[in-house]
Order: C-alpha cells, then sequence, then structure tokens
C-alpha cells in the first residue's frame, strides 16, 4: 500500500495549540515528519480565526496545505455543553465547514476531521460500532456537540462520494494527557477528577465531592496514542481501497473508531485517582449531578486490523499527566 505522506507536504494542523493538536504536533516531531519543520503549519488563533470563513479561505490560498488535521474543536464537559449549547453547535459548525470546505476547494491531498464518541446513541449496544451511528437518540447532556460532530463527518462523507475529496474521519473515545483543560466547571470528567483529587491533597481537604453516582463507566485514551492513530491512518488507511474497513453490511467506511478497548466505572476511575495523588480523605458522590450515558465502550477491532493498538496503560498515562500539571495553573 502506498504511503501518503511525502517529505515535501505542508500539513496543517487546525487547533495545533489544544490539547489534541499540541500532541499531534508533538508526534510529528517524533517521527521527523515533515523533514522541513517550517512545513508544520501550526497557526495560533490569534493568527487565523478558524470561525471566520473568508479568513480561512484566503489563509488556504496563502499558504497552500497538501495534509490537513482537524483538530480544533470548542470542547468541554457535562457542565458546559449543558449551559453553553448554542456555542457548542454553533462554533463547532463554523469551525468545520469553513476548514473542510477551504480544503476541497484547494485540492488539499487528504483530510482527517476528529469527530467524538459522544456523536453515538445514548444506549447504543455495547461495544459500539461505527455502523451504530444515528441508530437511535443522543444523550441530552451534549446532544448540541455531537450533533455538530455528526454534521463534520457526514460532510466528509459526503465530498468523498460526490466529489472525491479524499476526506476521513476518526471518532476518538475520551481523552486525557498533556495539556488537558482543567477548568473547574468546563473540563471533561478525567481532567476535573484530577484536579479535585490534585487540591484536596494540597489543602489537606476530609473529602473530595464526585459528580453523580460514579456507577456509569467510559472509556480512556491517553492523548499520544490518539496522535500516534492520527498519523497512522493518514498513512495506512484508505476507504477506496479492496482492502479497507466496512460494516457488517459490506459498506466502506468513511468513519473509524479509535480507543483501548477497556472501559472503567466512574467510582473505580476516582480510587485510582485517590491513589495517584496520595490522597487518603473520603470520596462522596453528588448524585444531583448527571451522569450522562450509562456506558460507552468503543469497538476499536477495524483500526486494531489495520495495524493500530493503544499502547499507553491507563494507570501508567494518569501518572505521567500528573506529574506534569503545575498545580499552581490549575
Amino acid at each position: 500500500m502506498h504511503k501518503i505522506l511525502k517529505d515535501s507536504d505542508k500539513i496543517f494542523i487546525a487547533g495545533a495549540n489544544g490539547m489534541v493538536g499540541s500532541a499531534i504536533k508533538r508526534a510529528f516531531k517524533r517521527y521527523n515528519k515533515p523533514p522541513n519543520k517550517s512545513n508544520l503549519l501550526c497557526p495560533s488563533s490569534s493568527d487565523l480565526n478558524l470561525l471566520d470563513k473568508l479568513a480561512v479561505k484566503n489563509w488556504f490560498v496563502q499558504n497552500n496545505p497538501s495534509i490537513v488535521i482537524l483538530a480544533a474543536a470548542k470542547v468541554g464537559g457535562i457542565y458546559a455543553n449543558s449551559n453553553y449549547p448554542a456555542d457548542f453547535i454553533l462554533q463547532n459548525l463554523l469551525i468545520q465547514t469553513n476548514v473542510i470546505e477551504s480544503s476541497w476547494q484547494q485540492g488539499v491531498k487528504r483530510l482527517i476531521f476528529l469527530g467524538s464518541s459522544c456523536i453515538y446513541p445514548k444506549f447504543a449496544e455495547q461495544p459500539i460500532k461505527e455502523e451504530y451511528l444515528l441508530k437511535g437518540e443522543l444523550e441530552r447532556t451534549n446532544e448540541c456537540y455531537a450533533i455538530a460532530k455528526i454534521a463534520g463527518l457526514k460532510l466528509c462523507e459526503s465530498l468523498r462520494s460526490q466529489y472525491g475529496f479524499d476526506a476521513i474521519s476518526v471518532m476518538p473515545t475520551n481523552l486525557y494527557g498533556k495539556n488537558d483543560n482543567y477548568h473547574p466547571n468546563n473540563s471533561h470528567v478525567m481532567a476535573a477528577m484530577i484536579r479535585r483529587f490534585l487540591l484536596a491533597k494540597l489543602d489537606s481537604s476530609p473529602s473530595v465531592t464526585c459528580w453523580g453516582s460514579g456507577s456509569v463507566f467510559r472509556e480512556f485514551m491517553h492523548v499520544d496514542d490518539l496522535a500516534d492513530a492520527i498519523i497512522f491512518c493518514i498513512e495506512n488507511w484508505h476507504p477506496s481501497n479492496k482492502n479497507a474497513p466496512k460494516d457488517s453490511e459490506g459498506k466502506v467506511l468513511n468513519h473509524l473508531n479509535i480507543g483501548t478497548g477497556e472501559d472503567i466505572s466512574i467510582k473505580n476511575l476516582a480510587f485510582k485517582i485517590a491513589n495517584l495523588t496520595n490522597y487518603k480523605g473520603k470520596i462522596l458522590w453528588d448524585k444531583s449531578k448527571p451522569d450522562g450515558t450509562p456506558k460507552k465502550l468503543l469497538d476499536v477491532s477495524r483500526i486494531n486490523n489495520l495495524g493500530w493498538k493503544a499502547k499507553i496503560n491507563l494507570e501508567d498515562g494518569i501518572r505521567e499527566t500528573i506529574n506534569n500539571i503545575n498545580i499552581s495553573s490549575i
């Protein structure tokens, strides 16, 4: 199978300063791709406003990237999604449409769009296969974000179908790692828990209160594993190839799940983080707060069969994440 990435490629990472984008940037540097570092295009939000269609179009004309990785998005946990639904659907639709449309119009060689496991139905059969998309109602607490991500996935799929534009999409599971958002209200569950336990340890608090019942299950993947998977998919996944992954009906898949294939209860996650932060107090549960989807475990057999598997153990990944946190910044 031919390789997509060439030494001369100009690679645009949209959202390069976020947790996912910065991990992708680190991964490219580890692999020494592209050899000419000036060909790794990582504009900041102040240099390129992805919400501005004309600015994005002009940037593409001026910089002419050949590979585009769309990792930019407005993201957040249950609290942020529940309180700012209009922001989540509007900003993500604008970012996605602007970048994907300009990529297509400028003749980009390959685009990879990053979705989310929240695109799948709330009560999907477990583990969740790619073909379960649009087979049931979404989790209400992040419905607007999920709808935006589904729209991005379908835009890529439609451009491939109608115009032959080489756009692929990946749906990662819950992420954590370096450069995560530790905002007290707007962070995801892993970052929120790490923050609570670190501060409780620092303040010698007698207890830590976590949201929900702790009974739901989630799958977590270190962001460096995702970055490796993205480069792997750019190089090795070609939906047009006869051996490309297909769904249970034999239809070609234009999106692939990326995860570890293992999940953990939120209660056991709390115990694990407490242990790794050396916190000895009580763990309390605020059941007035929503749990979200009861279980969300991705079926990752398709990408595993292509030759990629997650490598970073959950405990090792959380330990590394904790060790890299500047406590004064959270």
